[in-house]
């Protein structure tokens, strides 16, 4: 079994329930030590139990389709305020992991569980909770935003719909969430067309950080943007990680970029862990021919704290 074990300690309190938040004006967020300070008693946020999915392919028979396992026995644990990150080629099972995580994909078999609250198999009430305590920043966010809102509607809109506050502290709070991911306070009535791309995924981050969630997914934020760009958003999301004491998922198919946010990472291929570990043991000493071959082929990154954390 492929676990991440190390992390701070969380409450054993309803997946609904918050903390106090952080950084003022901010959403909440569910990452906290437990009252007990007891290592034993740690719960992960999110933990994957031998989780499969499947799915029939329009090859083989009527009666007997051929199947594709985008998962097969998979198992995690995301602990509070850490980050794994997930690597592996297109069509390793990454994305699949990501869409269970969030809630879009129910598995074929395996258990997932939610702060220790099995939410396998969620009815409709958990799916628009998990809403609230799951964000997901994607990879393009050009389609992720939507074009014909300016960016204060945008972020208003999740807080809206989740009756969070007053209208007077939802203006706050998106006041807050846009000085927090580096945002200049012009860019709020700009539409995403009037943005730049490294701008656009600041918004769509400050929006996945709306509603305070436990955790964040992040498939490949970084691949549709340039290299220094790109740097500042791994800069961006580091910062977050240590000021809000953030759990996240971190995806993408270039390992050098995993390496920067990621406190353990997990290799998958044609969908299982092949490897999995602290980051720094893995890069430095991996054990899989795949993992070695992801290695050799990913470019050498700009680091990210060589670049300076701009609006661009």
């Amino acid at each position: 079994m492929h676990e991440a074990e190390h992390g701070r300690h969380a409450t054993h309190a309803d997946p609904a329930g918050k903390a106090p938040a952080h950084v003022e004006g901010v959403p909440e967020h569910g990452s906290r030590a437990s009252a007990s300070g007891d290592p034993a008693q740690e719960v992960p946020i999110m933990e994957l139990r031998d989780v499969q999915v499947y799915f029939k392919t329009r090859t083989g028979s009527l009666f007997h389709p051929n199947v594709v396992k985008a998962m097969d026995g998979v198992n995690l644990k995301l602990m509070p305020g850490k980050t794994i990150g997930i690597v592996g080629e297109s069509g390793s099972g990454k994305s699949t992991a990501a869409n269970v995580m969030c809630g879009l994909q129910v598995p074929t078999g395996g258990k997932v569980y939610f702060k220790g609250q099995d939410y396998t198999k969620r009815s409709a009430d958990m799916r628009k909770r998990m809403g609230r305590l799951v964000s997901v920043v994607f990879q393009d966010p050009a389609t992720a935003l939507n074009p014909r809102m300016i960016v204060a509607e945008q972020l208003l809109d999740p807080l809206i719909v989740h009756k969070v506050k007053s209208a007077e502290e939802r203006k706050k709070r998106v006041k807050a969430l846009t000085r927090l991911v580096g945002l200049p306070s012009s860019a709020l009535e700009a539409l995403p067309g009037q943005l730049s791309g490294g701008q656009r995924q600041r918004v769509a981050i400050a929006r996945a950080l709306s509603l305070g969630p436990d955790a964040i997914i992040a498939d490949e934020p970084t691949s549709a943007l340039d290299v220094s760009v790109r740097a500042q958003i791994l800069n961006l999301l580091t910062d977050l990680k240590s000021k809000l004491g953030l759990s996240m998922v971190f995806i993408s198919h270039d390992i050098q970029t995993v390496r920067y946010v990621s406190d353990s990472i997990a290799v998958m291929n044609h969908g299982h862990i092949v490897e999995y570990g602290e980051a720094s043991e893995l890069l430095s000493h991996p054990k899989e021919e795949y993992t070695k071959k992801l290695l050799g082929a990913a470019p050498t990154l700009l680091h990210p704290h060589l670049a300076s954390v701009d609006s661009q």
